[in-house]
């Protein structure tokens, strides 16, 4: 029989293998892709191992579910739930808020019956048996009655965190976002905080349940409890593909306060942004204008005139989501003008980035008023010329010649270091997102938008081994116009900036992100559909 002593044990284990790891860099080091699609580090792979000898060694009856390992079954009755360490990036940096998190269930979070968690550093555990309560160091621990002018709540705050999440830290008096949802949870198990948000834009991003096996239940014994979004109680199986939101309080009260929030963050404030060179660019309009009556919405100034209706420009918009009717130019030009999420239209040929087809403008209006998408976030890329940022790039941005059918001689720099030199009309630095636009074009490969990295595309250089080449997204690349000829920077194709002779450029990641608002997160049959099959 399993019991907390056992747990215990595992975890003496887990923190002795993880204190002879010689310092954060040692620490941190990627040495495999995880079960969960995600890179594996060096600390996360040592706790596991550790946990998994003790287990092999002491002949445990357990199934395993963990977040590097995934599922392996041992033909036991009971699984043993574990993140060997939740946190890492915490732990990595030496900041002592992370855990070492095991939970002891059959096949779902509601029929877990032990949860352990161990801080490593300060030597706090947290404890619960279901229906026995739950502990902290050995003394019972119980959430707090919250005082609803006064609350203390724990947000993610991360990567992809959702805006109802930075909404929620303005309206209480308190808030703080640690990196550990297992510790988080604690704290309100414990009556030090009264709940914990986690809401994320991306499903990516959301919670599995090998995060949070333990402390679930670990609040549910100190009377809290943990609900999905929709109010349900928060259930997940015994694998690593399902993630979800959640919100977990110890007063009902606060999960009120919340879900009233993120209803009224729901009434959100959309713009119309068309090309009036679009064929049926009024029509298409007009139909996105009655699919949002009973809603707050702008129309752009420029189609607003066409259509005789009263208009704002997009960049003077205050606005949640921006209803983009074009090509894929129209939706990077809007892009230039806002930070809102935004949403395509096809009115043009390909429309690679749109996301509703023009003979579907109602339906695909419909979804997005019942919110009924997923947000993907793609970096932009930074120009720094002449003492000054340019306009951010979603695409790419591209150095070439002045003067039609001339050379010129380029130096290519990455974090200052010299990687290439060659005579060519020009270059291209893509994202991910470009990828599919010009570098295709002159026959780059495309990314998947999760491949976080830059590419160097030559154009029709001189030499044929001027090859594309890439490099990490942090990476700075700097572009040197060797001639004393000029040359132009062109951003998205749609801002142009002389470049004069024997003068630098720097392009690097910018802190502004472009949100798209998607339907189908199918990157290859996107690509499939729209650039294999399309003339």
């Amino acid at each position: 029989m399993i019991t907390m002593e056992t747990l215990s044990r595992i975890a003496d284990a887990v923190q002795s293998a993880i204190e002879k790891i010689p310092g954060s860099k040692c620490r941190g080091e990627e040495v495999c892709m995880g079960a969960d699609g995600t890179p594996t580090s060096q600390i996360d792979k040592v706790a596991e191992n550790a946990a998994l000898m003790y287990i092999q060694s002491e002949k445990l009856p357990l199934n395993i579910l963990s977040e590097e390992i995934g599922y392996v079954d041992n033909g036991a009755e009971e699984t043993l739930v574990m993140d060997p360490i939740d946190g890492t990036s915490n732990a990595i940096a030496g900041i002592p808020y992370y855990t070492i998190s095991l939970a002891v269930g059959r096949s779902a979070l509601s029929d877990i019956r032990l949860g352990y968690l161990r801080n490593p550093v300060t030597g706090d555990e947290y404890t619960a048996e279901k229906g026995k309560g739950a502990f902290k160091n050995g003394c019972p621990i119980h959430v707090r009655e919250a005082v609803m002018d006064d609350l203390f709540i724990m947000i993610y705050m991360g990567n992809g965190a959702h805006p109802d999440a930075f909404a929620l830290a303005k309206r209480v008096k308190s808030s703080r976002s640690l990196g550990c949802a297992s510790l988080e949870m604690a704290i309100v198990g414990e009556g030090e905080a009264d709940g914990f948000l986690m809401k994320s834009e991306k499903y990516t991003r959301a919670i599995r349940i090998v995060d949070i096996a333990a402390s679930t239940i670990i609040l549910r014994e100190a009377g809290g409890e943990v609900y999905d979004l929709e109010g349900n109680v928060l259930d997940m199986p015994f694998d690593l593909e399902h993630r979800s939101n959640f919100i977990a309080v110890g007063d009902m009260r606060v999960y009120q306060l919340i879900i009233t929030q993120r209803e009224t963050m729901g009434e959100h404030r959309y713009g119309i942004y068309t090309n009036i060179h679009v064929r049926n660019a009024v029509k298409y309009t007009q139909e996105v204008i009655d699919a949002l009556q009973g809603q707050t919405y702008f129309v752009d100034s420029d189609i607003a005139g066409v259509m005789g209706i009263p208009g704002v420009p997009l960049q003077d918009m205050d606005v949640d989501i921006v209803v983009v009717v074009g090509g894929d130019g129209t939706l990077l030009r809007a892009l230039q003008h806002t930070d809102a999420k935004v949403i395509g239209i096809n009115g043009g040929s390909v429309g690679f980035l749109a996301e509703i087809d023009h003979d579907h403008i109602k339906e695909g209006i419909d979804r997005l008023l019942r919110e009924d998408y997923i947000v993907e976030t793609r970096f932009r890329l930074n120009c720094w010329y002449d003492g000054q940022y340019l306009t951010p790039s979603v695409n790419e941005a591209v150095v070439h010649t002045a003067s039609v059918a001339k050379i010129r001689h380029f130096k290519v720099y990455v974090d200052d270091v010299l990687a290439s030199e060659l005579r060519a009309d020009g270059l291209i630095i893509s994202t991910p997102t470009g990828s599919t636009c010009y570098a295709m074009s002159l026959g780059a490969p495309y990314m998947d938008p999760k491949v976080k990295a830059l590419m160097v595309v030559p154009m029709a250089a001189y030499k044929f081994n001027s090859r594309p080449f890439v490099v990490p997204a942090t990476s700075k690349i700097t572009v040197e116009n060797v001639m004393d000829k000029e040359c132009l920077i062109v951003l998205d194709g749609q801002e142009e900036y002389k470049m004069d002779g024997c003068s630098k450029v720097d392009f690097m990641l910018s802190d502004r992100k472009a949100r798209f608002i998607r339907y189908d997160t199918d990157f290859y049959s996107r690509v499939r559909d729209k650039l294999v099959n399309t003339l």
